[in-house]
């Protein structure tokens, strides 16, 4: 596998071709803003918060699913970029019911600390408050779709490390929604497996564990780290 040079914010790096702009960058301790990433499953650039800028080309990119190349020259961080990250962060705040006193990820919430890294203090868009349902169906989980950023990290986390296919996405545009089972109750689900690995690898508050509190929504994301590199450090026996 060969090495590419490339710069990201004036700082010479090298990288495997294989690597995103957002490896290289995080390898070289240079820090990009994301949402839908998630460590050890595949991206899908659907936040859109990882955009950096790339000489010569007028287009963002999303850097955790655009690969390294000899010569570029990667800014991650110009006051264009930081403005486009504060509007989706405030789109996705007006977008959905997010009343972050009264959610249980209240302090522990990747949408909430996004808000402050970009110095929002307010909404300055129009709030839409959607009609959406709250699911405690099953009987150790539930979903608040009002608390929802769209990341699909539920989704891939089920598919590619669970492997049970549970959470699927319906709908389009304003009505797209996390369904599980061809949009049946999650307590009534016959794939899922109630491991909590979705709720592990919510960044907000929709998923969480019944009978938590304001502010109690914990997650143990060391714990999807071990599931994805274990088999490959020989961790357990199969």
């Amino acid at each position: 596998m060969s090495v590419k040079t490339l710069t990201i914010n004036d700082q010479l790096i090298s990288a495997q071709e294989e690597d995103t702009l957002l490896q290289a960058a995080q390898e070289a301790g240079i820090h990009i803003p994301t949402l839908c990433h998630l460590e050890g499953v595949g991206d899908v650039g659907a936040c859109r918060l990882c955009l950096v800028e790339i000489a010569g080309s007028n287009k963002l990119q999303p850097a955790c699913v655009t690969k390294v190349a000899e010569g570029l020259e990667v800014n991650t961080n110009s006051d264009r970029l930081q403005k486009y990250r504060r509007t989706i962060v405030e789109m996705l705040f007006a977008e959905g019911n997010h009343i972050c006193s009264v959610c249980v990820a209240n302090n522990n919430c990747e949408l909430q600390d996004l808000a402050i890294e970009m110095g929002m203090d307010h909404v300055r868009l129009e709030y839409h408050f959607p009609d959406r349902q709250v699911d405690v169906s099953h009987d150790r989980f539930g979903v608040d779709h009002n608390r929802c950023v769209l990341c699909t990290r539920c989704i891939r986390v089920c598919d590619e490390i669970e492997g049970a296919h549970t959470w699927d996405m319906a709908g389009r545009g304003t009505n797209s929604h996390v369904i599980t089972d061809l949009s049946q109750p999650w307590g009534t689900s016959e794939t899922c497996t109630s491991c909590g690995k979705c709720v592990n690898a919510c960044p907000t508050g929709a998923i969480f564990y019944q009978g938590s509190s304001v502010g109690e929504m914990k997650r143990d994301r060391a714990k999807l780290d071990f599931l994805v590199t274990a088999r490959e450090k020989q961790q357990w026996n199969l």
